[in-house]
């Protein structure tokens, strides 16, 4: 038999195992502390003071969240935000789902049209709004041209209260190749008996999809819906960009992350922008709850 490591030996080995781990995790987890830990804590308490950068301000309580619920801005915001998640997410889905299900066809040259989807992606959203700014130009953009070929008169996109949000959810909708990749992971990780069994039963592509590519895919949609939603309320640089921080026309597109950082950065209301910064926390935390709460219906895993 060979001789075995006593007790204190082995107690010893180990508390070197750990001091040795601890150390070379010790940058990262000064990292943490430091540029996360520390800004997060320290918002909290700003968001009870009147701080900006320039001066450090005054304990105020719950002023600035009091102040909040009286501006109207705040609120508009918060309309835009809403309205923009509200189309944008399902949308999202549905056009990601049917894209990912043609592109998942065995045709040669998929791999090149998967690339042609995906390269939108790749656009900074800085030239991505540049290039929308010229398509959708109610003068000479290349969209209202196309529709004035065929008689029809169109609207002023961007410079419109009314057509500047769906204006921004197509454009955001032309840069959801990512989420494509990501159900055609799914959909190749759905085993093809199923599909065999039910054409031995007779189905038909319509039935498939909703008796089998749809329940087994919704491990999938479910991970984008929570970070469609996630993104959704943190929509900053395309508005940003398209709007030059102005959220015209009417703050139709003053969405609630710009408005956020106009408080803290252009107008240095620190402790605003902190409440502000919390409030969103908590909208996106109870909307990620409650779609974590209803996955129980609806998401279906395989085996289970």
């Amino acid at each position: 038999m060979q001789p075995t490591e006593s007790t204190p030996t082995l107690k010893k080995n180990k508390e070197k195992s750990n001091y040795y781990g601890l150390l070379f995790a010790s940058p990262w987890i000064l990292g943490l502390m430091l540029f996360y830990a520390f800004p997060l804590l320290s918002s909290v308490y700003f968001s009870f003071t009147s701080y900006s950068i320039l001066q450090p301000g005054n304990f105020v309580g719950l002023q600035n969240y009091k102040d909040l619920m009286n501006d109207d801005l705040f609120w508009k915001s918060i309309y835009n935000t809403v309205y923009f998640a509200v189309f944008f997410v399902p949308l999202s889905i549905i056009f990601g789902i049917a894209l990912a299900m043609v592109l998942n066809i065995k045709v040669k040259g998929m791999a090149v049209y998967r690339t042609v989807f995906f390269l939108p992606t790749l656009v900074p959203h800085i030239a991505l709004a540049v290039l929308w700014m010229w398509l959708l130009n109610p003068g000479f953009g290349l969209v209202n041209g196309m529709l004035h070929s065929i008689g029809i008169e169109g609207p002023a996109w961007l410079g419109s209260e009314t057509w500047s949000k769906p204006s921004l959810v197509f454009m955001s909708l032309w840069g959801i190749g990512q989420a494509i990749v990501i159900y055609l992971a799914g959909l190749a990780d759905i085993p093809q008996d199923y599909y065999d069994a039910s054409d031995v039963d007779g189905a038909n592509w319509f039935q498939k999809i909703r008796t089998i590519t749809l329940p087994l895919l919704t491990p999938v949609i479910f991970f984008n819906l929570v970070m469609g939603v996630i993104g959704a309320f943190q929509q900053f640089t395309l508005p940003y960009a398209l709007t030059k921080g102005q959220g015209s026309p009417a703050n139709s597109m003053t969405f609630y992350v710009m408005y956020l950082y106009d408080n803290g950065f252009k107008f240095f209301k620190m402790g605003y922008a902190s409440a502000m910064a919390w409030i969103l926390f908590v909208i996106i935390m109870v909307l990620t709850a409650i779609i974590f709460w209803s996955s129980k219906r609806w998401v279906h895993y395989q085996g289970k």
